[in-house]
């Protein structure tokens, strides 16, 4: 066996290691294209199930709500195309993105809007802010979004 100059066994990197070694080098690169887009993926489809049965607890009362529940299942689709295909993370991944980012956005007004129009709005904001509509829940429907537009910015991993 050889040894190190510090007297430290000199060894072969296993395959875990290199890959990595080989991830890191593409992150201080600014190459996460793949990353973020699995990212997206794993993230949208168990947000928009908690999203169901949230908003079936409200008994779907707006058709609006039904729009973060539709688009789950498509931006993961879309999401895992764009870990296989380059061209899909370009193309229907920010596509999908940033109408998922722009209805977590508009989802945050609609909930402040159903905040305030509970009995006694924001002047009861024990009772209401707990018992109403989540006031930033929607808001992680803009950072899923975010994740997969930043996917489509980034440079794909070597």
């Amino acid at each position: 066996m050889r040894l190190l100059d510090g007297g430290l066994p000199l060894r072969r990197t296993t395959r875990p290691e290199r890959a990595t070694v080989r991830w890191w080098r593409n992150v201080r690169s600014g190459r996460m294209q793949r990353t973020l887009a699995a990212a997206t993926a794993f993230s949208a489809l168990p947000l928009g199930v908690e999203i169901y049965f949230e908003h079936f607890r409200g008994s779907f009362g707006d058709k609006w709500m039904w729009t973060p529940v539709a688009l789950s299942p498509a931006l993961t689709i879309a999401g895992v195309a764009g870990v296989r295909s380059e061209r899909a993370a370009t193309t229907w991944l920010p596509a999908l993105s940033a109408l998922y980012c722009l209805d977590g956005l508009i989802g945050v007004v609609t909930h402040v809007r159903g905040v305030a129009r509970k009995p006694g709005g924001f002047d009861e904001p024990l009772f209401n802010i707990v018992m109403g509509p989540p006031l930033l829940a929607p808001g992680s429907l803009a950072l899923v979004g975010g994740m997969g537009l930043a996917a489509a910015a980034l440079h794909r991993e070597r």
